[in-house]
């Protein structure tokens, strides 16, 4: 079974008598991960509370671990649960596809799967909304969780199945991935409505460089340093990067009633930008050009009907989009 293989490989439960796991341990583990709460995760798996917290006395013996603790925020998994996660959730979802497999899919009738994405703050702020509409609408049984997309371990979560597909842009994928382009995409500044240097004046490379600039930079590596960057260092052209931020939404706020610009993707622009904000075009010298928003996913299973549906979902949401 691939799900006790999941769990050999990553040399858990080294030694365990892989006769005493029950399955339907380790589908309570999964709810009681994800909920955080006995009560909430009876409830998604369908157990009345003192049967979940049976199974957490069985999983806590079987695996010689507390693995979940009580604390003011709810039931807090120990560091040999969270390692145990990935491997449980990949093998539980792999039986389920087994199960379906052969089947077809009906989204309205799904109930018990969960799909994870890995998506980028753009890909939050723009696309994610229409697909949560569409599930709630068309999958109501089906749950999601949005992931924070992690560059440096994307792939590998791909390949383990902790992450079924990921949407963001300037993705290099290894060929191993399949990679789909849902659209172009383009950069804009954004400046509030009543900056004093921008009044009534076009935005050109001279005024661009001597603003002081807000830049949303999602790696923890302390750069001040964007896209555009590149583009003015071919010029011998460098902008003073005034704040950083770790979040794309707090640009807008940065930059309404501020001196300060910010340089973002057209699309996040026009969801976060308020009335007291304007959109112009970069100076055509910095402007680096469209770029793409890409959907990637594993080639592990490519006869998951489920998994299939979700991604015509991400399509469908991003036919929309495109203008």
């Amino acid at each position: 079974m691939e799900l006790l293989k999941s769990i050999i490989a990553i040399r858990i439960i080294d030694g365990m008598n892989l006769s005493a796991v029950d399955l339907n341990l380790l589908v309570a583990f999964e709810a009681l991960y994800d909920t955080r709460n006995v009560t909430l995760a009876g409830q998604r798996i369908n157990r009345a509370q003192p049967s979940v917290s049976s199974a957490l006395g069985r999983l806590r013996l079987l695996f010689q671990d507390e693995l979940f603790l009580r604390t003011a925020d709810g039931m807090q998994p120990t560091p040999k649960a969270a390692a145990l996660m990935p491997a449980v959730s990949a093998a539980l979802d792999q039986i389920r596809q087994a199960l379906t497999q052969g089947a077809g899919f009906d989204p309205q009738a799904a109930a018990g799967r969960r799909f994870t994405v890995a998506a980028s703050d753009y890909a939050d702020v723009v696309i994610v909304p229409h697909i949560v509409a569409a599930l709630r609408r068309d999958a109501p049984g089906i749950d999601l969780r949005i992931a924070r997309l992690d560059r440096a371990a994307l792939y590998e979560q791909l390949d383990n199945g902790s992450v079924d597909l990921a949407i963001g842009g300037h993705l290099a994928p290894p060929k191993r991935m399949l990679r789909e382009r849902l659209y172009p995409e383009h950069f804009v500044c954004i400046a509030d409505r009543h900056h004093p240097a921008l009044r009534g004046r076009k935005l050109d490379l001279a005024r661009y460089v001597a603003l002081p600039h807000a830049l949303f930079t999602p790696s923890d590596d302390g750069s001040a340093r964007g896209v555009v960057d590149a583009s003015l260092a071919r010029l011998g052209q460098r902008r003073r990067v005034a704040c950083t931020f770790a979040h794309i939404v707090a640009l807008p706020h940065a930059v309404q009633g501020t001196d300060l610009v910010a340089t973002l993707a057209r699309r996040a622009a026009l969801r976060l930008a308020g009335p007291g904000l304007t959109l112009r075009p970069l100076p055509p010298e910095v402007d680096p050009g469209p770029f793409d928003i890409d959907m990637v996913c594993s080639r592990r299973a490519p006869g998951d009907a489920a998994l299939a549906w979700l991604q015509q979902v991400v399509r469908d949401a991003a036919a929309r989009l495109a203008d």
